[in-house]
């Protein structure tokens, strides 16, 4: 999405701030011994107060309000009343909504209550490797620098990337262009970003293996070799210089 007037510019601010507030009180609600599903429907709550929509639901009519993904689970996990959290699991949880027209994209993973599995090292290189990458985005940079510096972060820490996952545009819908904003340096992307868009710029960090699998529910990715993959996402937008995280209100 181009940002062409103010109007765009309070709308898009908007409904940045709406899920990502969503997704820190999410993550702060989150408890052992809660199901997926409670936590999905505390967040459809959420955003049904500030009067916004869940985005996968209007736009693919997906089983749930927000992605749950838990353990093994990358990405677009559903929600369930069947999968009930644990001490130590590492939960993603995605959230994006509509309001007013224009869309917004926000994600992040964390182990909950005691490291039992060893994650936070996963999570925190997935976090700082998100934040290297935005400081470096402005318009005319080249999209397959960024997927390069997420890439060499998470080689330094001992990881991998996903190369199936990918970040995207986003703005008067859910996905727009670029559609692909990949994780790893990809040298025969040419795109560039362009000044005064909205992009949505995700992490994908792996444990093991570089791809994800289809769990079998037409939805679920699974991460590859039985892997973790930890997730972090902001919608941002583009300037000439820094660009402006609309998200920062999730605190990640």
């Amino acid at each position: 999405m181009s940002i062409e007037s103010e109007a765009d510019l309070a709308g898009i601010k908007r409904i940045s701030e709406v899920v990502a507030i969503t997704l820190k009180r999410m993550r702060e609600h989150a408890r052992a011994g809660m199901s997926t599903k409670a936590l999905d429907e505390y967040g459809f709550e959420i955003l049904q107060s500030y009067g916004a929509k869940s985005a996968p639901k209007v736009t693919y009519n997906f089983p749930g309000y927000t992605c749950i993904s838990v353990n093994n689970e990358a990405a677009h996990g559903i929600p369930s009343d069947n999968t009930i959290l644990k001490e130590g699991d590492l939960v993603n949880i995605d959230v994006s909504a509509e309001l007013n027209g224009y869309f917004a994209d926000n994600g992040g993973s964390f182990v909950l209550g005691e490291d039992i599995q060893g994650l936070n090292k996963l999570v925190d290189a997935s976090v700082s490797a998100l934040h290297k990458a935005l400081k470096e985005i402005r318009g005319g940079r080249r999209i397959a620098d960024i997927g390069k510096i997420i890439e060499a972060e998470a080689k330094k820490n001992g990881f991998k990337v996903i190369k199936n996952l990918v970040g995207h545009g986003v703005g008067r819908s859910l996905h727009e262009e670029p559609h692909e904003i990949p994780c790893f340096y990809d040298r025969f992307n040419t795109q560039r970003f362009r000044k005064n868009t909205v992009v949505a710029v995700e992490t994908f960090i792996s444990t093991k293996g570089s791809y994800t699998r289809d769990k079998g529910d037409g939805w679920t990715l699974l991460a590859d070799k039985g892997g973790f993959v930890a997730q972090h996402e902001h919608t941002i937008l583009i300037t000439d210089g820094e660009p402006i995280i609309l998200t920062m209100a999730n605190g990640i």
